[in-house]
């Protein structure tokens, strides 16, 4: 496991070796670090523009013989969103460190957790939350799937599709709350009594009642944070034929 200390002066270096690369504009701290957030248990996250968009695949890959080479990195994992690549690295003390490139031209904050360190970067542009519609879609979806599931005996894909059904409706109610709603991120900030509300939709054990009775309770909050939304499709998603 690694401290502290250590994070911070891994942290300090791959800022220090940035500012040498002249093929880099840019750089921020990002994520928990960005706004005092930080924990024991935070990885290491640095975004970097890149002045040159066509040099992109040079830079991230020298980057990458560099973690592999310099600080023993075990593997790592591509996260593309638009122009930015995010390059995730595990090190052997369990550290998780996200370098995102982007060319320079986009290089700016999409969430307030970003802090300049060096260079220029442009006008923020936040990525909105998920469309609530489609987060709606995929709850029903994944609610169908769970019931035909269950009829069939598909205990462990039946939990699954249960545990679907209940993350989107707790993102629902993070946005309700003005929180976060990716990666569950805003779910451990919900008020008390609306995640209290969730418990009984947790699978206790791999039987068909079992399954049934959290489907029933999640179902239930589904609708409940649908309606908050939209009435007039929780009245007719309420009436849906068992």
């Amino acid at each position: 496991m690694f401290t502290q200390e250590e994070r911070e002066g891994l942290r300090s270096g791959l800022l220090e070796r940035a500012a040498g690369d002249q093929r880099i504009t840019g750089a921020a701290i990002t994520g928990s670090a960005a706004d005092g957030r930080e924990d024991r248990w935070s990885d290491i996250d640095l975004a970097f523009g890149v002045g040159d968009a066509g040099e992109m695949p040079n830079v991230i890959a020298d980057w990458t013989a560099y973690m592999y080479d310099r600080h023993l990195a075990l593997h790592h994992l591509d996260v593309i969103a638009g122009a930015w690549v995010y390059r995730v690295f595990l090190l052997p003390s369990t550290l998780q460190i996200d370098l995102a490139f982007v060319p320079a031209t986009e290089f700016r904050a999409l969430a307030p957790t970003f802090r300049l360190v060096f260079g220029k970067a442009n006008e923020p542009r936040h990525i909105p939350a998920p469309p609530v519609r489609d987060m709606v879609g995929w709850a029903w979806l994944y609610a169908l799937h769970a019931r035909s599931c269950i009829a069939r005996g598909k205990l462990w894909q039946a939990e699954y599709m249960i545990s679907g059904v209940r993350d989107s409706a707790l993102a629902l109610a993070s946005i309700r709350h003005g929180l976060p709603a990716v990666h569950g991120r805003g779910m451990d900030l919900l008020p008390s009594g609306v995640a209290a509300q969730f418990e009984g939709a947790l699978v206790r054990q791999l039987d068909t009642a079992e399954l049934w009775r959290a489907f029933r309770v999640v179902i239930q909050e589904l609708l409940s944070e649908i309606r908050s939304i939209d009435p007039e499709l929780a009245d007719r998603l309420q009436g849906l034929r068992q």
